[in-house]
């Protein structure tokens, strides 16, 4: 254990530290209640297929006709079937927000997890609360999020095993099962975790080490090395498989491998420097745009900006206690109470470090394979990074955790009065639901994807609240990707090449095949289904931006 001039709970105030807690996981958690409808771009077609894999039997939808369990480890496993099970008690809506609001509140807990591993107090941890929104979460990568508390877990968990010998066993157990919950969650923060756990490996002490040498000092890791052993397994079978069925190569078309997996045409770079440019170059422009893009990254759900103050007041709170903690070396308070050697203590930072290299270096796209990595991996380094500010002395610690549980009420605030107002967008959308017909085939052409009060495109996928409220199906699906727990029986429904693009529909070789069509953005009229209307196919309902056209 820590000692206890660097413990979260020493020095006055312990029922303060909690209640600064409870009040930032409170705020933290708020705007995902705020309304039924949640703004985030994936998460109708998360829903759809989660309510499709709990309905798989259920003859009154099209689910048992058309679609399948896949039957093999995939990256969407954990949450699919995590929110499917939470589904047998609750409503699925809520279930989601349980499941939600468990990743908000489990990110600074987890952050706290680790700091007590490295024997740091845990205040820093609060600051990671408006963390848990932006980018990733605005974009609906829900299995992503859902990864980044277990990844913090698993490192700390990792350490604890090696300099507690006590309990090996019980930290190794915990190890296997984190590193496994973070790959059926996302493969991506399994990947930061290849470079992570062997950094931890190499440069924590274990006691035992003071008494050994040379190849003397790995019994002392055979735990950490043996609680790793079951999710490497599990990766290799899973990357193994998913190299075997190398995906349809199209250059140039959406959704397709552009060439052979890891080829310079395949990888996509941010900057618009792509091949056949020199690698340098590609890489070069991706760095500089990565750079302009970093400060938004962490705060860019609301077109306002007002929720990029909570970033603000965190970044002026990490700047104070940066300043104290320097102050507190130089004077030679802080360095006393450490318990770190002179090379553990940078571990956070080389953690960091870790992935702010995954987000400048790796590629935007690796075509037919996962999209948008490198962004991603902000939301790695930055709780990483906060985790990292130095030791400061106990009598600014209490101050520090009050102002860092004021940043999450400072998001709260903005954060649930856009959340309430798109609800409200969405409620002509929930009335035209009710229209439609039970197990609709329903093609989403949604012409504008934009929200009044978001910045990401929360509308893209609306056409899956339909087909989820009726049972049936839509045009673009997360079941027809091989990272989905579900699967088509047959062929995949046809559809124009992107879910983007509606303007390339053909109703000859795709809108033959669907019932329901539902517009945002554009007139029937000004669309391939002009020359149908009033034969074949009526307008069913209009609700503010949103048209229903329907089969006769």
């Amino acid at each position: 254990m820590p000692p206890a001039s660097v413990s979260s709970s020493s020095g006055p105030g312990p029922n303060s530290a909690a209640l600064a807690w409870v009040v930032a996981l409170a705020a933290g958690v708020l705007p995902l209640w705020v309304g039924r409808h949640l703004p985030l771009v994936d998460l109708p077609q998360h829903l759809h297929l989660i309510s499709a894999l709990h309905r798989l039997d259920d003859p009154t939808t099209l689910y048992p006709e058309l679609l399948e369990a896949r039957g093999e480890l995939t990256p969407y496993l954990g949450y699919y079937y995590a929110a499917s099970l939470l589904n047998w008690l609750l409503p699925l809506d809520v279930a989601n927000k349980v499941f939600l609001s468990a990743y908000v509140a489990g990110l600074p807990l987890s952050v706290a997890f680790l700091l007590r591993a490295f024997g740091r107090p845990t205040w820093p941890a609060l600051l990671t609360v408006p963390l848990a929104y932006g980018d990733s979460f605005g974009w609906g990568f829900v299995n992503y999020c859902a990864s980044l508390p277990l990844t913090f877990l698993c490192m700390g968990a990792f350490v604890r095993c090696l300099q507690e010998p006590r309990r090996r066993k019980p930290w190794a157990v915990l190890l296997a099962v984190t590193l496994v919950g973070v790959l059926l969650m996302h493969v991506q923060a399994f990947a930061f975790l290849a470079f992570a756990l062997p950094l931890l490996l190499v440069t924590t002490r274990a006691p035992e080490d003071a008494h050994l040498s040379g190849m003397e000092r790995l019994g002392p890791r055979v735990a950490a090395l043996v609680g790793v052993l079951p999710g490497v397994v599990l990766f290799l079978l899973w990357f193994g498989g998913r190299l075997s069925k190398p995906p349809e190569v199209a250059y140039g078309q959406p959704w397709k491998a552009w060439g052979p997996t890891f080829s310079p045409q395949n990888l996509n770079w941010k900057g618009g420097v792509r091949f056949p440019a020199p690698l340098a170059e590609c890489l070069k422009a991706h760095v500089l745009q990565n750079w302009r893009e970093l400060p938004s990254l962490p705060a860019n759900l609301l077109r306002d900006g007002s929720d990029r103050y909570a970033l603000y007041a965190l970044c002026l709170v990490a700047a104070v206690a940066l300043g104290l903690g320097i102050f507190g070396a130089v004077m030679r308070r802080t360095q006393a109470e450490r318990r770190e050697g002179p090379v553990e203590r940078w571990r956070l930072l080389g953690l960091g470090a870790i992935a702010l290299a995954m987000f400048f270096v790796l590629p935007f796209d690796i075509n037919g394979y996962v999209y948008y990595l490198n962004t991603r991996y902000v939301h790695l380094a930055l709780p990483l990074l906060v985790a990292a500010l130095p030791l400061v002395e106990q009598r600014f610690v209490v101050p520090l955790r009050w102002a860092g549980a004021a940043c999450a009420v400072v998001l709260a605030l903005p954060l649930g009065r856009a959340f309430a107002e798109f609800n409200r967008e969405m409620a002509p959308l929930d009335r035209i639901a009710e229209e439609a017909a039970r197990k609709p085939r329903v093609m989403g052409l949604i012409y504008d994807t934009s929200s009044r009060v978001m910045t990401h495109p929360v509308f893209l996928h609306a056409a899956s609240e339909i087909a989820r409220a009726q049972g049936g199906i839509t045009n673009f699906s997360f079941a027809s990707t091989p990272h989905s727990p579900l699967k088509y029986k047959g062929e995949v429904p046809p559809t124009f090449p992107s879910e983007w693009r509606p303007w390339d529909l053909s109703m000859e070789r795709q809108g033959y095949y669907y019932d329901h069509f539902l517009l945002r953005g554009r007139r029937p009229q000004q669309t391939a289904l002009a020359p149908f209307l009033g034969s074949e196919l009526v307008v069913a309902d209009e609700q503010g931006p949103f048209t229903l056209v329907r089969r006769r």
